[in-house]
Order: structure tokens, then sequence, then C-alpha cells
């Protein structure tokens, strides 16, 4: 099996290698196409990748990574799973393909938020929406009787 690699983007300008000797793969028979099971493979391919404790992080881009993917970790590990596929071979590269891109996503840096303020018509039309709905109640009312 060989390296890891991710295509540069945010959080990674330079892309990033993740070595093969990090990546655990675990193969297990699949539940999906094969056949008789005379004939079955052990296709379900499971690859886990200790994000704490990988050297192909640094330190920011492994607090974003466990943060941004705590649901899916097990600890500081992500396990993904591949079986839609009948060859071991292409269940791993599926599964590597998903690790590359879940890790992609998350070390891309929070897009900090601007404050705004609603505009003079947006303030206006605010108003307007409000003034008609206090008429419509208005006239729901019984008149007046003196």
């Amino acid at each position: 099996m060989d390296d890891l690699h991710i295509l540069p983007g945010p959080g990674a300008p330079n892309g990033l290698t993740i070595p093969a000797a990090e990546l655990v793969e675990q193969f297990s028979r699949s539940s999906g196409p094969g056949g008789q099971s005379v004939n079955t493979t052990d296709s379900r391919v499971q690859l886990s990748f200790d994000v704490g404790q990988t050297s192909a992080l640094t330190e920011v881009q492994k607090r974003r990574a466990i943060t941004h993917l705590e649901e899916r970790l097990n600890g500081t590990v992500l396990t993904i799973s591949a079986s839609e596929q009948r060859s071991q071979h292409r269940n791993r590269v599926a599964a590597r393909e998903r690790l590359a891109a879940l890790l992609r996503d998350a070390i891309i840096p929070p897009i900090p938020r601007r404050p705004t303020r609603p505009s003079r018509a947006a303030k206006r039309r605010r108003l307007e929406a409000k003034r008609r709905r206090s008429e419509i109640k208005q006239n729901r009312r019984p008149p007046e009787s003196h």
C-alpha cells in the first residue's frame, strides 16, 4: 500500500501526504454483490487513521480535524468502510478517496463572520409589513360601540 496524497487546498496549501504506515486496513466479507457464499471474498475494506497521533498534520490541522470530525471519531481514530464494489482493490481505492475528501474538508480554516447591518430599504420593508399586518388585525376587531 502506498502513501495517501491529498491535493492542495484551503488549510493545506502544499497538500498532504499520509504515510502508509499510519493507515490500517482490515478486510471482511461484504454483504453486497458477490454471488453464492462459496465464491465470496473478503472485499469489504475498513480503513482506519489516527488523527491525533499522525505526523502528517500540524497541531492546528489536527485540532481542526478532530473538532470537525468528532461525530465520526472513536477516540481520535477515524474509520472509513467501503463495500460497494465486488473487487477488494476498488473498495480500497474508494475508502482512501473518502478518507482524503473527509480530511481535506476537515482542515479548512473557518471563515470569520463579518457583522452586517440591514439596509435602509430592508428596514422600510420590514416596517411596512408590520404596518400591513397591524391593519389586518385591526380590521378583524368588532367595531367599537359608544
